[in-house]
């Protein structure tokens, strides 16, 4: 079969020389355990059931890695996506509820056909027209962003969603009284074992290490602690190890209330994928077709949408975690995704052991990893054009809907560059 239908097959060569194979299929075991928790977490995040976090690391994965450009990167579940959706689809419907999921499923069709069409009308630099200095200042709001909304769980305190963050530490300070120990002694423990086994994240991933301490904790803590405790709440148990089929919603009412919501989530899914897979081919010095990278993206999420998933995109810690795995292909998505449906069919059931505490615990440890210290300094250093945009991007996204904040911080971007 040509590559053109078929891009993997570009990487036909790699695939056959010698330990490529065991390299791919252990790379793909590493991804696998490591999206187990990570999946879990950015769904809660993302305001779905446990098991669409899982789900968007099957299919989108496959179909990406096939049909995509880029050599390592993984497509899946990702932390400012998840974020993003919450945003954009909470004032339309209840998170977590059957309408929720509908216009969640469905705006994954929705922008899966929109970056399909940017790709085959070869727009593959529209990601271009999107600064570093916006994205750096995006991310960091929306690290914020996700720490505090982890707030209320950590401390064992009610409180409301889509708060902007100075709302919550308000809300906190005012239940300060209703505050439950035993939420922030697992939680504490949990980001102690991630970053004491983050020196050895190579061989056992940290996270791993982190969601098994934490939730071996709170059984112990409940088991063996003072009597009468305040009960935590825990992840339900995992309907499945497969995805089941979907049907998107394309009635007049949902395409318009998702308008907007699809603009801005193509735009920042392709923005990521995009900053991703031209990282990863620098660093192996491969040539990158933008418009082939969309078009693997688009076809990901068409797919995933009629397999519960809701909008993928690429992920820096997967793909951060393939490329330290030894990946050679990417083949090593392909086995990721297939040895999660074998990890889950054995260990769905257990996900009823895994409080919710620990999952906040570890997109706080998300959060902390998005905040690149060394990227802010670069953009920083480059002058008021630069840093200005970063920082209006950065108060835009703490302060305003995040359909504004991109837009808000290209327009910034802009204008200091004339002025420049």
């Amino acid at each position: 079969m040509n590559q053109r239908w078929l891009p993997i097959l570009r990487w036909r060569a790699e695939m056959q020389m010698p330990g490529a194979m065991r390299a791919d299929a252990l790379a793909g075991l590493v991804g696998a355990v490591v999206v187990l928790p990570q999946g879990i977490a950015f769904a809660t995040l993302a305001g779905m059931p446990a098991q669409y976090g899982l789900y968007c690391a099957m299919v989108p994965c496959i179909v990406a890695a096939l049909f995509g450009s880029s050599r390592l990167m993984v497509t899946g579940p990702a932390n400012a996506i998840s974020l993003t959706t919450l945003a954009l689809i909470a004032p339309l419907a209840v998170p977590g509820s059957d309408r929720y999921i509908e216009l969640v499923l469905t705006m994954s069709l929705l922008v899966g056909l929109v970056q399909l069409a940017l790709g085959f009308a070869r727009l593959g630099k529209l990601v271009d027209w999107v600064p570093h200095s916006v994205i750096v200042g995006f991310t960091c709001g929306a690290a914020l962003l996700i720490a505090s909304s982890q707030i209320g769980s950590l401390f064992g305190v009610q409180i409301a969603r889509g708060l902007s963050p100075f709302e919550v530490i308000r809300a906190l300070i005012d239940r300060w009284h209703q505050v439950a120990w035993p939420p922030v002694m697992i939680a504490l423990l949990t980001l102690a074992s991630f970053y004491l086994a983050k020196p050895f994240d190579r061989r056992v991933p940290a996270m791993l290490v982190a969601v098994i301490v934490g939730s071996l904790g709170a059984w112990a803590l409940y088991r063996w602690g003072p009597a009468g405790l305040a009960p935590i709440p825990y992840v339900e148990a995992l309907p499945s190890p497969l995805p089941a089929f979907s049907v998107p919603q394309l009635d007049l009412e949902s395409l318009r209330a998702l308008f907007a919501p699809v603009l801005v989530m193509t735009l920042l899914a392709l923005t990521e994928a995009g900053a991703i897979a031209r990282s990863v081919a620098l660093k192996h010095r491969d040539s990158l077709d933008s418009n082939q990278e969309f078009i693997g993206q688009g076809m990901a999420n068409v797919a995933g949408a009629f397999f519960s998933a809701y909008p993928a995109s690429g992920s820096f810690n997967r793909s951060a975690v393939n490329m330290m795995s030894g990946a050679k292909t990417p083949r090593a998505a392909l086995f990721a995704a297939l040895v999660l449906v074998l990890l889950l069919s054995v260990l769905a059931p257990a996900a009823r052991f895994l409080p919710f505490v620990v999952i906040s615990a570890l997109l706080v440890i998300v959060a902390i990893g998005l905040f690149n210290l060394k990227e802010i300094r670069e953009v920083w250093g480059h002058g008021p054009s630069e840093w200005i945009p970063m920082l209006i991007t950065f108060v835009a996204t703490v302060g305003l809907s995040l359909e504004w904040a991109i837009l808000l911080g290209i327009l910034a971007a802009m204008l200091f560059k004339k002025r420049g």
